[in-house]
């Protein structure tokens, strides 16, 4: 039986499904060389621990990335744009998320603006990542529309694009991620104020394409969720979070696609809102 169990084994992990790349699309929150800098060694680690070859992908910019993952043009992400309506016939499952508090939506303006309140920004100019953005374009936006806030949107191309415009003074206020907003700000010396600041999400999720066999996408997830509590692990999530300026605690946590209901409800709310002109 022993000996059964071993040749089955062996068999799977000298499998095509086993030995081949895997894509990883991440998405493009920061510009390309500080995405690289972060994930990489990030997922050489994973690719070592898990026996499962990853390979970093992305786009040049939140909607292109956007649209090649509602083609399932990846086969393992990290995005919370899998919870659009456009994105469902992917089926993305939810494996693991970010370690370290919730995050929220804001609308952010530079420190000196004169800007005080959501009803101030009626006729403004806003930036926004991309409108397939969640929590820095349908979080706000969703806010805007209830408060009967009309603005017009312009769009970066991601976080750190709008945030660059907003630092640049192009544009007199931002809807953001508050902590890739942050960490800019810390990155840059950039001092900002929050003028409305959504209620807690989770952090972006790592999900696998229904393709991904799901011992492969297994292998994956305890690799991630290990990381923290490994002392080679921990020095390289320390080695990438000193990059782009990211508060511990560092890694990833277990999470399931329920946790993120209230993701799937604002951008459901949006798309109706938008679908009807209002």
């Amino acid at each position: 039986m022993q000996r059964l169990a071993m040749t089955v084994l062996f068999l799977f992990l000298t499998s095509p499904a086993w030995a081949q790349t895997w894509s990883f699309g991440v998405l493009p929150q920061r510009n390309a060389v500080l995405t690289a800098q972060y994930w990489n060694p990030i997922l050489d680690y994973v690719s070592k621990k898990s026996g499962v070859t990853l390979e970093l992908k992305t786009k040049k910019t939140s909607l292109e990335y956007s649209e090649a993952e509602a083609q399932s043009e990846f086969d393992f992400v990290y995005s919370n744009h899998i919870f659009m309506p456009s994105h469902a016939a992917a089926a993305y499952r939810v494996m693991a998320r970010s370690a370290g508090k919730p995050i929220h939506g804001q609308i952010v303006v530079p420190e000196a603006s004169p800007l005080r309140s959501l009803r101030e920004l009626e006729g403004q100019e806003v930036g926004f990542p991309s409108k397939n953005a969640f929590i820095a374009y349908a979080a706000p936006m969703s806010a805007l529309i209830l408060a009967r806030v009309t603005v017009s949107p312009v769009l970066g191309g991601s976080q750190e694009g709008i945030m660059a415009q907003l630092n640049a003074g192009q544009i007199p206020a931002a809807g953001v991620h508050s902590k890739v907003m942050q960490e800019y700000a810390e990155r840059e010396g950039f001092r900002y104020r929050v003028l409305w600041s959504s209620e807690d999400y989770l952090d972006l999720p790592v999900a696998a394409h229904p393709r991904v066999p799901r011992q492969v996408a297994k292998a994956v997830r305890e690799a991630l969720l290990g990381m923290a509590t490994d002392a080679e692990g921990l020095k390289i999530l320390a080695a990438s979070a000193a990059i782009i300026k990211q508060e511990p605690p560092w890694g990833f946590r277990p999470a399931q696609d329920a946790e993120y209901r209230n993701h799937r409800e604002v951008y459901r709310f949006l798309w109706k809102k938008e679908a009807r002109g209002v």
